[in-house]
């Protein structure tokens, strides 16, 4: 009974955990929604600080004090703000008075492009909804309740009065107190910058000083510089648009320049809209289709000059946010907090980041917000091995091929692999099927991408092969070398991948089935008298195997040199000193990297010049065992 009560109780508090968490979360909302008229200023003043800040110092560092630093950036700021806006408004209200006057360009590009449709799938289309509508309005007018007016009555007519002037002063007053709250703040904190700084790092704990000052340097750095960045590479997009467009002879130039800058703060969405709103003015402001085309051209050219060049060149790094999550933190943001959440939410989220990268308790936020790959290569992979998607498989590996090199790749992606595979046979996770579905996705993608590669680079392969052919001339006969797995088909395909770092000039290869048993293998070793043999044991397991073979091959054939691949290994080090002095090998390594090395001084063959020789290899064809 005891033990029942104690594995109920285990089982509810997962369950408890998860009401915690969504209660706290619910909180959280709840209080950042009720508490905007205080936390918004206050956001804005923590923005605006990050984005003078940079400013500040430099003037401080140049010698002026800092009070009149801040007061003169603060007041060129607000100068600079006010006549941008001051412009804008003039523009918007001018735009308004001025739309009734582009109704006849816009019907007669309507009827252009109906015209255009006619007898197409759009003109069916329009002359089928003409016919509805047609047959709706013969039935004739009807009253509200669906009853034809009555003969005789007369509309009532309704007055619909405006609220006084005292009802519009609170939606007046709230921006204008929010405005002045935020100024306030942003001069405060620039002023008392060092001293904020300080206080905060004093709450954390000296045992804590270390964490916080980098978590404080490194939201300030990536804040400050992706503002900065972002506020000059978009502020130059719109001028350079405000002055094509003036130059074309849109009106109301700055307006569009001003929101197409504005609107790419906003990521993905920001840009579309602020490149629709000069083209539909285009469209309705010209008679003809001239200036519309030069305007989409224009705005073609400068998408391309700011993400081709500018944002390369002056991105020294991101915002540290994957982009999914940043459209989600903008979306949640401006539902909260409305107009100025949207501005907000990219900052917020990047201080969210940083806070969860050095805060244990917030490494859930990190890896959801975080725009570092969430799995490890080896990880990743084997994980759509375990999904069946050999596709996707093949595109990680192809991927990483345009970086690394083949042997990294197979150290760094595809042995790590094959071990996880190993150890979740052991532990009765994978069925047959599963391995044998690893297995031959493994040796499929690898034979495809050598392929691949071996069409790409002919001409290259060619010269390689005359000079290792020219080479194994000079050196004679190969070197024989057999393969052998200590354990199961996953040991077999390791040394398969190994087969493919060593340079067929050097070496007669022969690898061993898994499928023969013990004796079978030392009889072929026997058989084949060759000058080394490598035994692949990977984790877990393979050991006493290993063992075994390393004696009865001492005893059988002394002349052969052993050397084991104990490849992906976390205990390499003392499974190494072990099978040294316990099964007689002569070398043990946990890399086919370094078990190219050992077979080559085993060999008395100097090791490949380096990690980019293998791929030389790859283009030739490795045999396959036969199924």
């Amino acid at each position: 009974m005891g033990k029942g009560k104690m594995a109920a109780s285990a089982g509810k508090l997962p369950m408890v955990h998860v009401a915690a968490g969504v209660v706290t979360v619910v909180l959280v909302v709840a209080s950042l929604y009720w508490a905007r008229p205080v936390l918004i200023p206050l956001a804005l003043a923590i923005l605006l600080t990050f984005v003078l800040n940079p400013i500040v110092s430099v003037l401080h560092r140049r010698g002026v004090g800092r009070t009149p630093a801040v007061l003169l950036v603060v007041v060129l700021a607000g100068m600079l703000l006010g006549g941008i806006g001051w412009t804008v408004v003039r523009q918007l209200t001018a735009l308004a008075d001025d739309l009734p006057r582009y109704t006849e360009n816009l019907k007669q590009k309507i009827t252009d492009l109906r015209g255009s449709s006619q007898g197409g799938l759009m003109g069916r289309v329009q002359t089928t909804v003409q016919e509805i509508l047609e047959a709706v309005e013969a039935e004739g007018p009807r009253r509200g309740d669906g009853r034809s007016p009555m003969p005789g009555e007369e509309p009532v007519p309704v007055v619909v009065e405006g609220p006084s002037v005292l009802w519009q002063l609170p939606s007046v007053f709230e921006p204008l107190a929010t405005a002045s709250l935020a100024l306030v703040l942003t001069i405060f904190m620039l002023l008392k910058h060092a001293d904020l700084r300080a206080r905060l790092i004093s709450l954390t704990g000296w045992g804590r000083l270390i964490p916080a000052t980098r978590a404080l340097d490194e939201a300030g750095q990536r804040i400050s510089r992706y503002l900065f960045m972002q506020s000059l590479i978009n502020g130059s997009y719109g001028g350079a648009l405000g002055l094509g467009l003036f130059l074309i002879g849109v009106p109301y130039a700055v307006l569009w320049g001003f929101l197409a800058a504005a609107l790419r703060f906003i990521p993905y969405v920001g840009p579309a809209v602020g490149a629709v709103l000069p083209i539909s003015l285009s469209l309705a402001a010209f008679e003809g289709w001239l200036q519309p085309l030069l305007v989409i051209s224009l705005i073609a050219v400068l998408e391309l000059i700011s993400n081709m060049v500018m944002e390369p060149l002056l991105y020294g790094q991101s915002a540290g946010v994957s982009a999914v999550a940043l459209l989600v933190a903008i979306s949640f943001w401006t539902w909260l907090w409305g107009p100025v959440g949207l501005l907000l939410a990219t900052p917020l989220t990047v201080c969210l980041a940083v806070l969860a990268r050095h805060v244990p308790q917030l490494r859930v936020l990190a890896t959801l917000l975080g725009d570092s790959p969430a799995l490890e290569p080896a990880t990743h992979y084997y994980q759509r091995l375990i999904a069946r998607d050999a596709h996707e498989a093949a595109e990680l590996i192809k991927v990483r091929l345009d970086t690394h090199s083949w042997e990294t790749v197979f150290d760094v992606v595809l042995v790590p692999a094959v071990v996880a595979a190993k150890w979740d046979r052991e532990a009765g996770k994978l069925t047959e099927e599963d391995v044998e579905f690893i297995i031959q996705t493994t040796r499929d993608i690898v034979d495809g991408l050598c392929v691949s590669q071996s069409k790409r680079s002919g001409a290259q392969d060619q010269d390689l092969t005359t000079v290792s052919d020219s080479g194994d001339a000079q050196a004679g006969t190969k070197v024989s070398l057999v393969l052998c797995p200590a354990e199961d088909e996953l040991d077999e395909l390791a040394l398969w991948l190994f087969q493919h770092v060593l340079d067929v000039a050097q070496y007669d290869v022969e690898l061993i089935r898994a499928t023969l048993l013990t004796s079978e293998r030392l009889t072929v070793i026997e058989d084949k008298a060759p000058q080394v043999a490598v035994i692949g044991a990977l984790p877990p397991g393979g050991l006493p195997q290993t063992r075994y073979l390393c004696k009865r091959l001492r005893a059988t054939s002394p002349q052969v040199r052993i050397a084991v691949g104990r490849w992906g290994s976390a205990a390499a080090r003392e499974e190494r000193r072990q099978l040294l002095e316990s099964a007689a090998a002569d070398e043990v390594a946990a890399t086919l990297a370094a078990s190219r090395t050992q077979v080559a001084q085993l060999s008395r063959l100097s090791p490949a010049s380096g990690p980019e020789a293998a791929p030389s290899l790859l283009h030739r064809e490795v045999p396959r065992p036969s199924s």
